[in-house]
């Protein structure tokens, strides 16, 4: 049932000018206004580091919750708060809009659309991560495949596009990235055969202005990698947000696994541009470069991973790089003007290949492909790391990774392609004994050389913050939130919050003091000092 909500406070809050208003230069400047969280990894360049640090190593044990929110509807909770002018948004399972005040978690209003009960969605559950905002305006992608857009001071609609079909098993999980006049967005469902896109739309209008493919048609660039007529159902989702270059003037999107995921039988060659880094032009939505982690993937390594941002010299020279803890065990760092490979390194166990060579491609044991009775290979299918977002902290120059240390069974199976159901040729499940543990993991950012480690009980699904008052913020399965020494690793505060924690925390200001927020559960809590 589509709905509005407008409380009492919006009212006032409207009469007073109290709501949001962010520029795309704004968003640009973003580092130089830490007090707010205005896109989905906290600036373009995707570091999830806030520059604020009133909360620091000698008084992060003084934290105390400031107001907890209690979502609506039950389910699975990975949303990461925009923040900005005294308010905060974020989105409720499967696929609602919320505005709360930032003083009190008191809702402002909130929005969610018809969703049909029959809705499509394979691969995942129904969770979404979050909104985009720019100049007046909030967007987020829904379950049933739509992007809506907003009115930030009152959560009336201004436009509704359907970006695809959900009866062909198109949904959308990922947050939006907004950049200048244009709102960029990624589709989830390669579990049911579709063909992968990155889109862009008019952030005035909600009309598309580009789409890109990625698996390539017949003629096209990279079609040479598909075998036959499949990659009419080749996969290559595009499910996490990416991070953009202002500069350079390139967004960069991960992509993700073939379809069928464990039976290749119908998909030989490389299969682009499947579980690879996309650098495209926002204009046109021209790919300038890619560069494919896992060629013919046959284990589900999406490289769907949030891709950061920075610059440093690597190999004896200043360089512009992205890098991204693959799905696949191996941490990359690229040049990211040319998609030049520069170095990789694993960070947890595996056990599907013989390293890489110069250019970054593995040597794949042919041993580890899934077969019919099974077979057993690190890491686990959801990786070595997913979609859940790491950091870096350019005061440390350390990459911030919650890792997963577990094994996988890989199944191979039959794969007929009907529109709208699974078309994965098999699937996998994880070995949950004893050996199976979790770890935050801080890397030396221009190689992966591995710096400290965080063990924690179980393997952990949720994101990371580093901060500049020398902090790491994380949480658990098990729903610890708990702030680690930045150069170190050790523990400095943690804190019970009743439900596993699947968001990545942010940071910002409200009247001047540092606050941190982060789901656990089904509810939302912002921590302050007293």
């Amino acid at each position: 049932m589509r709905t509005l909500r407008l409380h009492a406070l919006a009212v006032f809050a409207a009469v007073s000018g109290g709501f949001a208003q962010v520029p795309y230069q704004r968003i640009v400047g973003a580092d130089g206004n830490p007090n707010t969280w205005v896109t989905y990894s906290g600036n373009y360049q995707a570091q999830r580091f806030s520059q604020l640090a009133q909360i620091h190593r000698r008084n992060v044990a003084q934290l105390k919750p400031a107001w907890v929110y209690q979502m609506r509807n039950p389910g699975i909770v990975e949303t990461s708060p925009i923040v900005a002018d005294g308010i905060m948004y974020i989105t409720e399972p499967p696929s609602t809009a919320t505005a709360l005040d930032l003083h009190t978690g008191r809702p402002l209003w909130t929005y969610t659309p018809n969703i049909p009960q029959d809705v499509i969605i394979i691969g995942s559950p129904p969770v979404n991560r979050g909104v985009a905002i720019l100049d007046n305006t909030v967007f987020y992608g829904t379950v049933h495949c739509h992007l809506i857009a907003l009115d930030a001071k009152s959560g009336i609609v201004r436009w509704d596009t359907v970006v695809d079909d959900n009866k062909k098993g198109y949904y959308i999980t990922a947050a939006p990235l907004a950049i200048d006049g244009k709102i960029i967005i990624g589709v989830s469902g390669a579990e049911t055969g579709i063909r992968g896109f990155v889109d862009a739309y008019d952030a005035k209008t909600g009309k598309r202005l580009w789409r890109t493919w990625t698996v390539p048609g017949p003629g096209e660039p990279g079609s040479e990698s598909w075998g036959g007529q499949s990659w009419q159902h080749g996969g290559g989702s595009t499910w996490v947000t990416g991070s953009y270059d202002p500069d350079l003037h390139l967004v960069y999107w991960g992509t993700g696994n073939p379809a069928p995921d464990w039976n290749d039988d119908t998909r030989p060659g490389d299969n682009l541009y499947t579980c690879s880094l996309l650098a495209m032009d926002p204009e046109t939505g021209k790919i300038k470069w890619h560069f494919q982690f896992t060629p013919h993937d046959v284990h589900d390594w999406d490289a769907t991973e949030v891709p950061i941002l920075f610059d440093a010299e690597v190999k004896g020279r200043r360089r512009k790089v992205v890098s991204m803890a693959n799905r696949n065990g191996f941490y990359y760092v690229l040049d990211r003007q040319t998609g030049e490979f520069l170095t990789a390194a694993p960070y947890v166990k595996q056990t599907w290949a013989d390293g890489l060579d110069a250019k970054g491609r593995p040597f794949p044991r042919r041993e580890a492909d899934p077969k019919v009775e099974g077979t057993l290979v690190y890491p686990a299918i959801a990786g070595g790391a997913n979609w859940w977002s790491p950091s870096y902290s350019p005061r440390t120059g350390l990459f911030y990774q919650a890792t997963r240390e577990m094994a996988g069974v890989y199944f191979k199976g039959d794969a007929d392609y009907k529109e709208g159901t699974a078309y994965a040729g098999g699937g996998g499940e994880t070995k949950n004994g004893d050996e199976a543990y979790g770890a935050v993991r801080a890397f030396e950012a221009t190689s992966g050389k591995l710096r400290w480690e965080f063990k924690l009980l179980t393997p952990p699904l949720t994101g990371l913050l580093s901060t500049a008052g020398g902090l790491v913020f994380g949480g658990a399965e098990e729903g610890n939130f708990y702030a680690l020494d930045a150069e170190t690793g050790k523990a400095l505060w943690d804190l019970q919050l009743g439900g596993a924690v699947r968001s990545p925390p942010v940071s910002f200001t409200i009247d001047g003091k540092q606050q941190v927020a982060v789901t656990a559960g089904t509810s939302l809590f912002v921590f302050g000092l007293p």
